[in-house]
């Protein structure tokens, strides 16, 4: 029986991602991957292949399948979800038939929000937690770039099978993707959230890429009100963060190429829909739960609604 991987979102990191396991398993009689998208994306990709351009080279690679259509896509043994977070529960609902009681859902989304809300819609399926870092997006239907070196996906969960979690790191690494099944997965999607949320806040309430932040003083002190606020919920809620998770992050964004922004800064440029309530909205709500002040947060909120 081979195990059968749904992809669901080809965007940046689905794309990225995706393709690497698809082109890793293109021969492979153990491992099937099956691209779920819809509309050009899924015609671009059933004719020419997903196209992937990173900063050395390009490739292209061609799933076993690529469907909205639940009769061909079939039952699924894991499902990676990374779409927009706006999009959990009408993306999920839409290909229920494939999700069987078994079926392992790995969520890498931008928020800390999804597997609460994915456990909510299936309360029987094992919902692991996952976040990646990665400076990706789609240039076109079908072609993804990735800007950077930098690629790094974690994954783990306090309750599934340890054997299905090592048969999944063991896909993973034989796809080449740089994956760590970690322990304490909910302190390192924590610290990838401090990254996201901020930095996500920050380029969309200025309108300034990494670069224009980090030279510019008073750009910089938002961007450090806003880490601030959100460690203070962080640890409030009990996370074992770092001593030094501020330092660390402004370290990280100093370490991400200069011209990069944010997706959810590049999503309101083009005037698409952003990831506001996930990125923005729930750590003010946070901060209400647990009597935080997040004047800054606040102030961004109320902007860019």
């Amino acid at each position: 029986m081979k195990t059968r991987i749904g992809i669901l979102g080809m965007g940046g990191v689905g794309g990225y991602f995706g393709g690497l396991l698809a082109k890793a398993y293109a021969e492979s009689d153990s491992v099937e991957i099956i691209f779920i998208a819809r509309g050009e994306t899924q015609m671009t990709i059933a004719q020419n292949g997903l196209k992937i351009i990173a900063d050395e080279n390009e490739m292209t690679v061609f799933p076993s399948i690529v469907s909205d259509d639940s009769a061909i896509i079939g039952k699924l043994d894991y499902l990676i979800c990374t779409t927009k977070t706006y999009d959990i529960e009408e993306s999920l609902l839409s290909i229920k038939k494939n999700i069987t009681k078994n079926t392992i859902i790995l969520p890498l989304y931008n928020g800390v929000d999804a597997p609460e809300r994915i456990s909510a819609l299936f309360p029987e399926n094992e919902v692991l937690e996952g976040c990646v870092y990665i400076v990706s997006m789609i240039v076109s239907p079908g072609v993804i770039k990735k800007m950077g070196t930098y690629e790094k996906l974690f994954f783990g969960s306090g309750t599934a099978s340890i054997a299905s979690l090592n048969k999944l790191q063991a896909i993973f690494e034989k796809a080449s993707i740089e994956s760590y099944l970690v322990d304490d997965i909910e302190e390192t999607v924590w610290e990838k959230f401090i990254f996201i949320s901020a930095l996500a806040s920050a380029t969309s309430y200025l309108n300034q890429n990494i670069g224009e932040i980090l030279n510019s003083q008073s750009s910089r002190g938002v961007y450090v009100s806003l880490l601030n606020e959100i460690t203070m919920i962080a640890a409030v809620k009990g996370l074992n963060l770092p001593a030094d998770i501020i330092m660390q992050t402004i370290l990280k964004l100093e370490k991400t190429p200069r011209d990069a922004t944010s997706s959810m800064h590049r999503d309101l440029i083009a005037g698409r829909k952003i990831e506001l309530f996930s990125l923005t909205e729930f750590v003010v709500n946070e901060g209400i739960k647990y009597e935080i002040e997040t004047p800054t947060y606040q102030m961004v909120l109320e902007k860019l609604m």
